[in-house]
């Protein structure tokens, strides 16, 4: 009996600690400080804050921000960076960034503090400041490309002379709460951990000067903490089938009469009677076409030819949004057949390796000054291209979907793909056709589900 009593313990002590280890693995699985993205494992965005000099109450600081994501780009209308200060601090003045509030200053007779805020949040100025207020990688109204598409447009930077924070390494302390908002809501930042100083080439680049004291933020992107619902959809098309799969219906969310406008609306209309203003805000607001999947984006991938020895997809972009123009975008597809991309005919190509072994994963992005700005929804909110693949021939398949994409990714953010038991599906007499039959049914299809959504 007590034999019995003893195994009955163990088998409530063995569920017990599975139940525990269940809780904490959905809470390290969760856990917003640690997102994990499998096509960019490493990364995120650092935030470095470099002492460089003592001042009669503080320092000079040079602080850095670093978007090391392979393929997401932080857009209109920019970074904001914010922290809660550890003690009374207050900035004295700030170059190539600014505080977006003063705060009580009213303690402060003879000079005015730049902020006095206990928590402040600091934007990146706009291009075109005084050059007096310019600092180096400043300017940019807080865009900043992804690593992986421009590495020099992924760096921000700015100073600011901080007061009240004591002069010396053991009396400053690390500000606490880093933030990073402004592109939206997704991002969470870890605590400031103190590094090795870094060492910084000066403006002629024949010095280094070392930094005082260092410390870096790191702050990772997760999409289920940026929306409940994708902005984003995938629709498919084949030059050998009429079937179209569109967009999954609700993809984005569903149609009311608050979250869309049809193309004869009176809203659109007025304000396409105020373009000017509406460009030039800062965060406007959004203003979508009512569409069936409701989404900012539809991508459509059209298999549009199948030679010999490789075939050929056609890849549009379409914006549904009347207020929002993307700005140096970007696109990430997962395919098996990418590992031999030959040529891409409008757009810049990429291979992404998060993990060296597989080669399925590609970034396209817009050619400067020609197509790397995505328009607001109309006849110019669109971009498109080609891409011409080398057959795997020990792979390549036409059945069963294979030559649609994994996954795909705009801005960073994965877009709903149809089911699979929806996309075009081979017919028996697909390769029969006529070369001509075949190149004129696949004009036809991709035109017409082109301009229909």
């Amino acid at each position: 009996m007590e034999f019995d009593n003893g195994k009955q313990n163990q088998r409530c002590t063995f569920r017990g600690i599975k139940l525990v280890s269940f809780v904490a693995l959905c809470l390290i699985l969760v856990s917003p400080a640690d997102a994990f993205d499998p096509l960019d494992p490493t990364g995120n965005v650092t935030i470095r804050w470099d002492i460089m000099s003592w001042t009669s109450d503080g320092y000079m600081a040079t602080v850095t921000l670093f978007n090391f994501q392979l393929y997401r780009n932080i857009m209109n209308p920019g970074w904001t960076l914010g922290w809660t200060w550890a003690k009374k601090e207050i900035i004295w003045a700030m170059m190539g960034a600014q505080a977006t509030e003063q705060g009580d200053c009213a303690k402060f007779k003879l000079k005015i503090p730049h902020s006095c805020k206990r928590s402040p949040q600091v934007v990146d100025l706009l291009p075109g400041a005084s050059y007096n207020m310019q600092y180096t990688n400043c300017c940019k109204g807080g865009v900043l490309t992804s690593w992986g598409q421009d590495p020099t447009g992924a760096i921000s930077a700015f100073q600011m002379g901080v007061g009240l924070s004591g002069r010396s390494n053991k009396t400053v302390k690390l500000p606490k709460d880093f933030k990073l908002l402004g592109p939206g809501p997704g991002y969470s930042c870890g605590p400031a951990k103190r590094v090795p100083s870094t060492v910084i080439f000066t403006d002629d680049h024949r010095r280094k000067a070392q930094a005082l004291m260092s410390w870096n933020v790191t702050c990772t992107y997760s999409q289920f903490l940026a929306s409940k619902n994708p902005s984003c959809c995938v629709s498919l098309s084949s030059f050998y089938n009429d079937q179209v799969t569109a967009c999954p219906t609700c993809a984005c969310g569903c149609q009311n009469n608050a979250t869309c406008v049809t193309k004869d609306s009176k809203i659109l209309k007025e304000s396409d009677g105020n373009n000017k203003t509406r460009k030039s805000d800062i965060t406007p607001k959004p203003l979508l076409q009512c569409t069936h999947h409701l989404c900012h984006v539809r991508v459509h991938w059209h298999i549009k030819d199948n030679y010999k020895d490789y075939w050929r997809v056609k890849i549009a972009i379409i914006n549904f949004n009347y207020r929002l123009n993307f700005t140096q975008w970007g696109l990430v597809v997962q395919h098996p057949n990418l590992n031999n991309v030959t040529q891409v005919y409008s757009f810049e190509y990429m291979p992404l390796l998060p993990y060296e072994a597989i080669n399925d994963t590609g970034m396209f992005y817009g050619l400067k000054y020609y197509n790397d700005l995505l328009m607001e929804a109309g006849p110019k909110g669109n971009v498109q291209s080609e891409v011409l693949m080398k057959k795997d021939k020990n792979t390549f398949t036409l059945k069963q979907g294979w030559a649609f994409p994994r996954r795909v990714y705009f801005n960073g953010d994965e877009c709903m793909l149809p089911p699979p038991d929806s996309y075009p599906f081979l017919p028996n007499s697909a390769y029969s056709l006529p070369k001509s039959v075949t190149l004129i049914k696949a004009y036809v299809i991709f035109a017409s589900f082109f301009i229909w959504f």
